[in-house]
């Protein structure tokens, strides 16, 4: 637990965000699930703390619907009665809801416990999943809601006392990495530095401890940086669903690839039906891998690009990356493989009858001719 002498911190203004995402599909045409949804929406955007180009921007736009919900109770804190659920292009939801929270910032602890893969909100959130695929299911391409979950928590201070951000230091780390990592256990030096060392700021007013788990952001005006979060945590459970999904295809073309012989093995489009799913499966990878890297643009806005890097480090994206590509080619080095047996064997049927054919021209020749 955090020391008893540790500096006191008071929360005067603040929201926690507990963020649920999942894979509903291979893509989703955003326009129409606009059409098929009744919640109130919009099209999502990020606001800039500084200008930054117009190419900075989600590409397309997600669509954010917020819907009407009952309050539910965590200890000493309510949460809001709205969720907001945002749609990407490229088949993935996050459900989002909203706690107020102020008051003592080690009151944050219980919060973090309590939301620590809690029954509830998983159980609320796949509810909401399934109506909304219900809703929208013309406007998803093969629609398929994973088992998977990415779930992750914002602790968004924007008021606190003392309000000397920047002097939020070595005192109060510990205190941080308690509710970052949701352990009440008391925690190593070593331990505490690693949760609290992913830290950025823009300005003297405003900063983010970044971890695996969750963040903790001090300041006004910290959507963007929450979005970005947001947007991370999405890629991540993306990156782990296409991971599985390659897994998947690897064990399907290994046992093609390596299965004996059949006796029709040499009918012409044999290897065809196998060659057409390994293919599909290349090219669908592919795409999203592509689709996910590309959606959100940060080319302009350094800051912002730099929050990013630090959260892909914080979750391994570049590893989950490298695993991807990996696979792919290995992927496409079993379609090369199987494509090259099934020529083969169509040229050895092809031997074989010119064989056949030059083995029965010689035989003719050597038959009898009849007289009339």
């Amino acid at each position: 637990m955090p020391s008893a002498d540790a500096p006191s911190l008071v929360i005067e203004q603040g929201t926690c965000y507990a963020l649920f995402a999942y894979d509903i599909g291979l893509a989703i045409n955003l326009d129409e699930a606009e059409r098929h949804v009744t919640a109130i929406k919009e099209r999502g955007r990020i606001r800039h703390k500084a200008r930054a180009p117009h190419y900075f921007e989600y590409r397309p736009a997600p669509l954010r619907l917020i819907q009407e919900t009952a309050s539910l109770d965590f200890g000493d804190y309510r949460s809001s009665e709205a969720v907001e659920v945002m749609l990407y292009d490229f088949g993935a939801v996050t459900v989002i809801y909203r706690i107020p929270i102020n008051g003592p910032f080690e009151g944050l602890l219980s919060l973090s416990e309590s939301l620590y893969e809690n029954e509830r909100l998983l159980a609320d959130s796949r509810h909401r999943l399934d109506q909304l695929v219900r809703d929208i299911r013309l406007a998803i391409d093969r629609p398929s809601v994973s088992p998977e979950v990415e779930d992750y928590l914002v602790f968004s201070v924007e008021h606190c006392s003392p309000s000397a951000i920047q002097a939020l230091g070595t005192p109060f780390e510990p205190m941080f990495a308690h509710v970052l990592r949701s352990e009440r256990t008391r925690l190593s030096d070593q331990e505490i530095h690693e949760a609290t060392s992913c830290r950025i700021s823009f300005s003297r007013d405003d900063t983010a401890l970044i971890d695996w788990n969750a963040a903790i952001v001090f300041g006004e005006d910290m959507d963007d940086v929450r979005a970005v979060l947001d947007f991370v945590n999405v890629e991540l459970l993306e990156m782990r669903t296409l991971d599985e999904q390659l897994d998947q295809a690897l064990d399907q073309g290994y046992v093609a690839l390596t299965r004996k012989a059949r006796v029709t093995s040499w009918l012409p489009g044999s290897h065809e039906a196998a060659l057409t799913q390994i293919g599909q499966l290349q090219v669908d990878s592919a795409v999203l891998f592509e689709r996910v890297a590309n959606t959100l643009k940060l080319l302009g806005d350094q800051y912002l690009a730099r929050v990013y890097r630090l959260a892909s480090q914080r979750f391994h994206l570049e590893a989950w990356d490298a695993s991807i590509i990996r696979k792919l080619q290995t992927l496409d080095s079993i379609y090369g493989k199987m494509s090259d047996r099934a020529t083969t064997q169509r040229m050895e049927v092809l031997e074989w009858i010119i064989i056949a054919l030059i083995t029965i021209s010689i035989a003719v020749s050597f038959l009898p001719m009849t007289s009339h």
